[in-house]
């Protein structure tokens, strides 16, 4: 069997769009916040190589359930650029997130059972409610969303 050639193995910007159903402004953002990388063509084309598809992956997916880009960009960098991650290696960086992603989906669930509880009281004023919020004792734990974050 004969070894692909580097080059053949790379995507274009549009191939790797249409693979990752990820625009190409996207990938561009994504170059441009070191979550993905490239490298550049004599004639300044952008190449990316297959793996990039998965890394794109990872990074909607960690989107889609709020990670931070931030967090997402340090969590990358764990993997390794000389090969194509295996499945311990995404296993050991999504364990980072495992207790964060319960501690959301906790506050979550407890904001799921309390909207039942306000939408069956129709009056939707927490800082009126004698159910959730008696005299108004929210009010003293803070400004914003205290019962959601613990604050």
């Amino acid at each position: 069997m004969t070894p692909v050639p580097r080059r053949a193995a790379e995507l274009t910007v549009g191939e790797l769009a249409e693979r990752s159903g990820v625009s190409t402004s996207a990938l561009r953002f994504y170059e441009d916040q070191e979550l993905i990388s490239s490298r550049r063509t004599p004639g300044n084309q952008r190449r990316y190589s297959r793996d990039t598809l998965r890394r794109v992956a990872f990074v909607r997916a960690s989107q889609r359930v709020g990670i931070s880009l931030e967090d997402i960009r340090a969590a990358l960098k764990l993997l390794p650029d000389e090969r194509t991650p295996t499945r311990e290696d995404w296993a050991r960086v999504s364990e980072l997130w495992r207790h964060d992603l319960s501690t959301r989906i906790k506050q979550l669930q407890e904001l799921r059972d309390d909207l039942v509880s306000c939408i069956g009281c129709g009056c939707l004023s927490l800082g009126r409610c004698a159910l959730v919020n008696p005299g108004d004792i929210h009010r003293r734990m803070g400004k914003g969303p205290t019962r959601l974050t613990g604050g």
